[in-house]
């Protein structure tokens, strides 16, 4: 599986971890900002902890989850947008939002069904843009 890092697009990977990272900009600061507040039980709290790993660190994960994809869309001889789509719903349904919802669901989460949604559609919608970019691409 090694030899795959020289054989996926890395311009496709840059592209769609930037369009990942948008999308998560606008998603959790435009789109969605009281509705994530809410499920966070935060709706009436200013931001408290504006440090950067609140930024960098999802970024961080978008890139890891946007390289995996293109590895796994490469071995698995994804070529066609249709291959794409179903391949970006089986890793955003099987993988990020059934994860995100296992994840909120603790004792410390207010919403967690509420969080489970905002943050699961989220990476359900950025893996389809990924892959749809990754696809594109190749």
């Amino acid at each position: 599986m090694i030899h795959l890092f020289s054989a996926v697009n890395w311009l496709s990977i840059l592209l769609a971890f930037v369009a990942y990272s948008a999308l998560g900009a606008l998603w959790f600061t435009l789109l969605f900002k009281k509705q994530y507040a809410i499920s966070l039980g935060k709706e009436n709290v200013p931001l408290q902890n504006s440090s950067p790993i609140f930024i960098v660190g999802p970024m961080v994960c978008s890139l890891v989850i946007t390289i995996a994809t293109a590895l796994l869309m490469k071995a698995l001889g994804i070529t066609t947008y249709a291959e794409a789509a179903g391949f970006a719903c089986i890793v955003g349904i099987g993988y990020l939002f059934s994860n995100t919802v296992n994840i909120a669901i603790n004792p410390n989460m207010p919403r967690p069904l509420m969080y489970g949604l905002i943050s699961g559609l989220f990476h359900l919608t950025g893996i389809m843009i990924v892959c749809v970019i990754i696809t594109a691409m190749s």
